[in-house]
């Protein structure tokens, strides 16, 4: 983890949120600000969503020289073209940040957690199979290759008797990929509790009769804020630098 440092800093954190119920994911970024701050004394840290109107624009207000973090999973349309036009209309000067879904650190975060959990359900993690429930996506390859390339990384990190991805929008669709006998752990990978998360993983699993644990999205694991907030302090490093 980067050590932090004695410079104040401004961030936005930006998560895609829910156009049709806004509210409670604007909540949860703003509890994950919270957190954050803990983290950075000093650092004025704002949490929004895209999904809720104007929102992005007043967490900008009064900010100099804001970094903007992205709480999604991968790099793809929404950090590569919808937030930098709404950052670019706000007339202000910041600094995206590479999504969440893609520190280099997160492997092992998502290393450590699963065989915690493994370890927590009675599982032996050698006996057990791993299931990665990801988004994917009809139109941008970027979501899928993350995805792999996090079970590829984990297959090296990790003891696990097999690991799969299986993804929401494309195939191989989580349905198929999860279905199979003994023992089992499904981690969503995905930043926020939400629609996804909360129906159409739970959905796909019943449907692939995955008997196993269905574990907590990974944006919500208790370290994710310090990983946050060690990305935010190497911008102060390199600035300083």
């Amino acid at each position: 983890m980067a050590q932090v440092t004695d410079e104040v800093g401004h961030a936005v954190l930006v998560a895609h949120g829910h156009p049709s119920d806004p509210e409670p994911q604007e909540v949860a970024m703003q509890a994950l600000a919270a957190s954050v701050a803990r983290q950075l004394p000093g650092w004025t840290i704002r949490g929004v969503t895209l999904a809720k109107a104007g929102s992005l624009e007043s967490a900008l207000c009064g900010l100099d020289d804001p970094v903007v973090y992205p709480f999604f999973m991968a790099d793809g349309v929404f950090t590569g073209h919808v937030l930098p036009e709404r950052l670019r209309q706000t007339g202000k000067t910041v600094r995206q940040l590479p999504p969440f879904g893609t520190d280099q650190i997160l492997p092992s975060l998502i290393a450590h957690a699963v065989h915690d959990s493994a370890i927590s359900h009675g599982l032996r993690p050698a006996e057990t199979k791993l299931v990665i429930a990801a988004h994917g996506s009809k139109t941008s390859s970027t979501s899928k290759h993350t995805a792999l390339e996090l079970t590829g990384r984990l297959s090296v990190l990790t003891s696990f008797s097999r690991i799969v991805v299986g993804f929401i929008e494309e195939a191989p669709f989580l349905a198929d990929a999860a279905r199979g006998d003994g023992p089992g752990l499904c981690l969503p990978f995905f930043a926020l509790r939400a629609g996804h998360v909360e129906s159409d993983v739970p959905q796909a699993l019943a449907k692939a009769g995955f008997s196993g644990h269905l574990l907590p999205p990974i944006g919500e694991h208790p370290t994710g804020p310090r990983l946050v907030a060690d990305a935010l302090a190497r911008t102060q490093q390199r600035v300083a630098a």
